[in-house]
């Protein structure tokens, strides 16, 4: 196997599950120092102790990453353990409110504070090291929904905020070496589906039929995905954002029919 980041220091925000586990598994196999944040601290002690067991290097970190004190204590302990962050990836996430008439304003800023704020706080504090060593990468997870109307206004409208902010750091700090990228995945088998699966055990059916390819995401897809975007192949890639949709966004007859039901129901 390649050992493309040795050496590299890589934070990983939201890495105690789903998509930020699969992340910090493939770059700790490939020789990077990881440092996993997560608001729960057991979750991220659990990934740390499977990336230890394979000989890996890691830091578990409990961290609320929609918290200014908490991401300068977090990336603190990243730099005492290992040294300065060379790859960041802002993963943490997630999604709360849906239409704006139902939603009240606390469920908005929830959204907007874990998926954008998030995002801002811990490139503002990697950045001015990246700029020093003139060299980094910066790696944001949004969403297709940041891209297309899917619902969720609220998680949706922050998503496209990460991409806005994703390529104003690739277009300003470029010429410090600095990289910024963006994946927008579709729906992945995460652990965040959970409590709707328990309330409609048909619902991966339901979404499968959208997906021109048939299948939904597994984490490793972005996981791939991630590791090529923050590797010396894609040295000359900054400012884009690739989806890891399974062909959503091409376009998909079932799910055009299926959501204009469920408006008009």
């Amino acid at each position: 196997m390649k050992v493309r980041f040795h050496d590299q220091v890589v934070l990983v925000t939201g890495g105690g599950a789903g998509i930020g586990q699969a992340i910090a598994q493939r770059f700790a196999a490939e020789g990077a120092a990881v440092v996993i944040a997560d608001r729960l601290l057991p979750s991220a002690e659990r990934v740390a102790a499977e990336i230890r067991g394979a000989g890996g290097k890691v830091l578990a970190a409990r961290s609320d990453v929609t918290q200014s004190s908490d991401v300068d204590a977090l990336v603190s302990a990243a730099e005492r353990t290992f040294g300065s962050i060379d790859i960041l990836v802002n993963n943490a996430g997630g999604c709360e409110g849906d239409g704006l008439v139902s939603m009240d304003k606390a469920a908005w800023d929830r959204d907007v504070a874990l998926n954008l704020t998030s995002a801002f706080l811990c490139a503002n504090r990697v950045l001015p090291d990246m700029m020093e060593k003139r060299r980094g990468v910066i790696l944001n997870i949004s969403s297709v929904n940041g891209l297309t109307f899917l619902g969720s206004e609220a998680y949706s409208a922050a998503k496209a905020g990460v991409i806005s902010l994703s390529r104003s750091v690739a277009a300003r700090y470029g010429r410090y070496g600095i990289r910024s990228n963006v994946i927008a995945p579709g729906s992945v088998r995460t652990p965040v589906w959970q409590d709707r699966l328990k309330r409609n055990p048909k619902l991966f059916e339901t979404v499968t039929k959208w997906y021109p390819l048939g299948r939904l995401g597994e984490p490793e897809d972005v996981a791939h995905a991630a590791l090529f975007l923050a590797s010396q192949e894609a040295s000359w890639i900054s400012g884009i954002v690739l989806p890891v949709d399974g062909g959503l966004l091409a376009g998909n007859e079932v799910m055009r029919r299926e959501l204009m039901a469920e408006d008009v129901l």
